[in-house]
């Protein structure tokens, strides 16, 4: 099997040749996983939960959050249409658990795969084994990059750099400068594990500054460019 995998991998001339594990690399007859519905608000998976399961979202969206002493909430991640979630029950051995807790933001649906079944699914399908691969090298670049967002102590710099985290991450060719953000202000507190009128506040102030534009009912459009200059010299000064 290691010498097929190496040989499959041969076949890419770089990364960009590897694609992220989706619904679109599982079986279309419904033969793999069960599929669940999530009213707004209702819990995939609570913190300490038994990790025994995949998830891949179909519809609607998840945030998967980590659960502060104080009971505050960082969300660790949106996951969006299409997506695998839950998947670090693969790094925690057997009999492990849920470190962060998973909740439903929209009215969603989900497809919930048994580890065993989705392990034995992978060593039969080499191509969906490598986008597997991939896709957790992207889960841990993106961390990293969260990391040190929160590493930030300045509001500015910390606020900046996730904003151009998460704009990086739905960059296209064809706008590489101005990227548009679909989060209200108390997800980005959430995400920056920043207050609500902090977040407000900077937002407005980078506003002023031409790095970003919104409006009522109006996605945030980030200027990658700008922020990226900006942010760069706030971290200098």
């Amino acid at each position: 099997m290691a010498r097929i995998f190496t040989a499959k991998f041969r076949l890419h001339r770089d990364c960009e040749a590897l694609t992220e594990l989706t619904l679109n690399h599982l079986p279309r007859d419904g033969s793999l996983g069960q599929p669940r519905r999530c009213h707004k608000g209702s819990t995939v998976w609570y913190h300490n939960d038994l990790a025994d399961s995949v998830y891949f979202l179909r519809r609607g969206q998840v945030r998967v959050v980590a659960n502060g002493s104080d009971g505050r909430e960082t969300v660790l991640r949106l996951v969006k249409p299409g997506q695998l979630f839950g998947e670090l029950c693969f790094c925690s051995g057997k009999k492990s658990f849920r470190m962060s807790s998973a909740v439903a933001t929209v009215d969603s649906e989900i497809l919930e795969i048994s580890l065993n079944h989705f392990l034995s699914y992978l060593q039969d399908n080499l191509p969906t084994l490598a986008s597997f691969v991939f896709t957790f090298c992207k889960l841990l670049s993106d961390s990293q990059h969260r990391i040190e967002v929160l590493a930030c102590r300045g509001a500015e710099e910390r606020l900046g750099k996730l904003l151009l985290q998460l704009a990086t991450s739905r960059q296209t060719k064809a706008d590489r400068q101005n990227v548009a953000l679909s989060l209200s202000h108390t997800e980005l507190a959430d995400m920056a594990a920043m207050s609500r009128p902090h977040v407000t506040v900077t937002i407005g102030n980078f506003r002023r500054l031409g790095l970003v534009q919104y409006g009522r009912n109006t996605p945030l459009l980030v200027n990658t460019q700008r922020l990226s200059a900006y942010v760069k010299a706030e971290a200098s000064g």
